[in-house]
């Protein structure tokens, strides 16, 4: 045996998605089974195309309380004999919103997957929000968005998708005090009716299942009389042409600058996806990215220096983000813009591009052996009106992309010079570097 030389990597083999019985209610309700007996346990998803773009203008935060409080109290149960029934069948329950979705995660133990569904259905449909669950979720909500809004990370990010986004529902993703304050019952009651309804709807049931004859009659029973629903529209897919814009958002005091640098980027069914997932890989999707190894390892500008390709439905974003003191706030962005440009501009090595396939790959497998992370990217597949074998075709994908097709969409979506670029920091430290790339409007910390 050579010691001398690194063992070869031997090929990742392709993901088989195991059998997936997919049907659909009368109702609309979207049902996929799929059996997995490694454990005596069942995990499901109910999701709803639900997310915080269809918040109103003034009620911001809308959908998350709705997911938040659905587990709250329903006309026949407490939100402690909710919890207390959760825990009895040796699993959990809860609700969560996104910019697209709202969604039901749930488990149990396999023989209670009857009591399960009874639990699920009744948050789902019967949810009344009462008037005590809503105030303490009032509460515990404007004391974490305070504390939030004492983070200069949020500060950022709140500005750099406002930026990307506005005028679209995107660009507000949190609530804000003045919405949280408004919130009233007939509100998330009426967002209840309006989206929860079976024909924008996606349940997953995963694990050790009945046989599916008697699995889909315990659903009939549960969530067959739910009736459809006139959905409202998503909104427009209407978004900014990108543009260099750069903003400064004052936070006296602050001994670091954060920073955020991007564009739009695009959702998972556009051709630019995955040639865009493996050159942020590379430009910045780990400790061995090349501006990991810039900004940190070389300059040590920072603790940490990454990108993200974040995909949503409608859109997508790519971002660039870092913190630095304020003394080497010039020199971290002439690297950042440096690393940008260059993967636009000059085609990325053989062993960078077979890295980033390599751990894309084993990534994204790792992911689905769990029931949760399989029942989790079956629901969101669906909901994001995705076939099926997005999944198993995830890793081809992924492999076939090459060093033309990363410089193309580089090209187009991580290009620096229409770049947004906002920084929170003190103004009065660190204004001038800024001024050094371009023209900058300076705002108050809200």
């Amino acid at each position: 045996m050579d010691l001398s030389k690194p063992p070869e990597t031997p090929a990742l083999p392709l993901y088989k998605l195991p059998p997936v019985l997919e049907t659909e209610l009368a109702n609309g309700l979207t049902v996929l089974l799929v059996e997995d007996r490694r454990f005596p346990m069942v995990t499901a998803r109910l999701g709803f195309q639900a997310g915080s773009k269809y918040d109103p203008g003034d009620l911001a935060g809308l959908s998350e309380s709705t997911g938040a409080l659905l587990t709250e109290g329903t006309w026949s149960r407490s939100a402690r004999q909710i919890a207390e029934e959760a825990n009895g069948i040796g699993g959990s329950l809860h609700g969560n919103s996104s910019a697209d979705l709202l969604v039901l995660s749930a488990n149990a133990l396999c023989e209670n997957l009857p009591k399960l569904l009874n639990l699920m259905a009744d948050v789902a449909r019967n949810a009344s929000f009462p008037e005590d669950e809503l105030e303490l979720q009032k509460q515990n909500r404007t004391q974490e968005l305070l504390a939030q809004r004492a983070d200069a990370s949020f500060l950022a990010d709140e500005k750099f998708i406002e930026l990307l986004f506005a005028p679209h529902p995107y660009c507000r993703q949190d609530p804000t005090l003045e919405s949280i304050a408004r919130l009233e019952r007939a509100a998330l009651a009426g967002f209840r009716d309006r989206h929860l309804a079976p024909n924008n709807a996606v349940l997953v049931l995963l694990g050790a299942l009945p046989p599916p004859e008697q699995a889909m009659g315990t659903i009939e029973a549960e969530f067959g009389s739910w009736q459809r629903q006139k959905l409202a529209a998503a909104p427009p897919a209407e978004f900014p042409e990108p543009r260099r814009a750069i903003v400064l958002v004052d936070r006296p005091g602050s001994v670091q600058a954060d920073i955020r640098i991007g564009r739009l980027g695009v959702p998972r069914h556009h051709p630019d996806y995955f040639p865009l997932l493996v050159g942020n890989t590379i430009l910045g999707g780990g400790t061995s990215s090349r501006i990991f190894m810039n900004v940190r390892e070389k300059k040590g500008y920072a603790y940490d220096a990454h990108s993200a390709a974040q995909p949503l439905k409608q859109s997508g974003c790519f971002t660039v983000v870092t913190q630095v003191r304020n003394e080497v706030l010039a020199g971290a962005l002439d690297a950042l813009l440096g690393e940008m440009k260059l993967i636009c501009t000059q085609p990325v090595s053989a062993d960078e591009l077979e890295a980033a396939r390599n751990y894309l790959s084993g990534v994204f497998v790792i992911r689905l052996e769990t029931q949760d992370g399989l029942a989790g990217q079956l629901a969101a597949v669906r909901l994001m009106d995705l076939p099926l074998d997005y999944l198993e075709k995830y890793t081809t994908r992924v492999r076939a992309v090459i060093p033309d097709d990363i410089r193309a969409v580089a090209a187009r979506y991580v290009d620096p010079e229409p770049a947004s670029i906002v920084v929170v920091g003190d103004a009065a430290q660190i204004s001038g570097q800024l001024e050094t790339i371009g023209k900058v409007t300076v705002e108050e910390a809200k």
